[in-house]
């Protein structure tokens, strides 16, 4: 994986009225092919700060974008006012979540931009947690660094 572009991921988590939010600041990729785009990167753990784990992000059109973990069942579908169930690999066991998609937005392009989404979480269809997700592209100048 080529490592062109500063990635920001602010994501908030709601449960039962407590909010967390956490900041992760990293380089990846951006890509483009058959119509999708593709945001890739590498997220590593506080407990394996040297083992870390390839995070893709398909935005296939306006309303759909699926965050995938290769080599992993972890798939999540978040399509704008949908919910799906999805596979989500916790590293000690898969749970199939609903996820409903309140909002998604996004201005991506080759030289950066936004994705926004605003989505809930449900086990057995009981709210689990409301998130948001707001990843930040900015194409790197490898010629001034």
């Amino acid at each position: 994986m080529r490592e062109d572009y500063e990635i920001t991921i602010i994501g908030r988590q709601t449960i039962d009225a407590q909010t967390d939010e956490i900041q992760v600041d990293t380089l990846g990729d951006y890509t483009e092919r058959g119509g999708a785009k593709y945001i890739s990167y590498t997220e590593y753990a506080d407990e394996a700060p040297y083992n870390g784990q390839l995070k893709v992000l398909k935005i296939e059109n306006e309303d759909t974008v699926t965050m995938l973990t290769p080599g992993t069942p972890t798939r999540l579908v978040l399509e704008k006012g949908k919910r799906h169930k999805c596979l989500y690999d916790t590293g000690a066991g898969v749970l199939y979540l609903g996820v409903s998609t309140q909002s998604l937005k996004h201005d991506l392009s080759a030289a950066g931009g936004e994705l926004c989404i605003r989505y809930t979480l449900d086990i057995d269809t009981q709210l689990s947690s409301s998130n948001e997700i707001c990843v930040r592209l900015r194409k790197r100048d490898l010629f001034n660094k």
